[in-house]
């Protein structure tokens, strides 16, 4: 029950942003100077036991490629209206994709997870390049990607 709330207030928190206790988080994310095309991002939200709880946004607009992100295709079985109206364009080698949305004040400190798939065309795909918990402590701190990704943060 905790979780199916905790995942409305997260869909809520996106789609009536002042009904639910939320907070703006910006999101900030820089890819490395890796020379290849525009970066497909998918960012997305699990729960204290890894379920899929929501998606926050995906960078990149043609669903043909959404299969490269792995990990959230698996967990969405590639539903594009997990995404409608989150999404943006692809983000270019060496720079940088900053968003701010609002999150549910349950997700933090709770036990959920944000992640962070990347795939470039025409190079390998990096599912769950980076994946680190919700935690009021962990905001503002940069956590390095394993491919494309230099680094990723949150800030509230």
């Amino acid at each position: 029950m905790r979780n199916i709330l905790a995942a409305l207030a997260l869909t809520t928190a996106l789609t009536l942003p002042g009904i639910a206790m939320a907070r703006p988080v910006t999101l900030t994310t820089t890819l490395k100077n890796y020379g290849g095309n525009g970066a497909y991002l998918a960012i997305y939200v699990t729960d204290p036991k890894g379920a899929y709880a929501g998606s926050l946004w995906m960078a990149g607009t043609k669903s043909k490629y959404y299969g490269h992100l792995s990990d959230w295709y698996r967990a969405t079985g590639g539903n594009t209206a997990e995404i409608n109206g989150i999404t943006g364009a692809s983000v270019g080698a060496g720079r940088r994709l900053a968003i701010t949305l609002d999150l549910a004040d349950a997700l933090f400190d709770a036990g959920y997870t944000l992640h962070v798939d990347a795939a470039v065309e025409d190079m390998r795909d990096s599912p769950n390049e980076i994946a680190v918990p919700l935690t009021a402590k962990g905001a503002g701190q940069p956590v390095q990607g394993r491919r494309y990704i230099a680094h990723f943060s949150y800030g509230m």
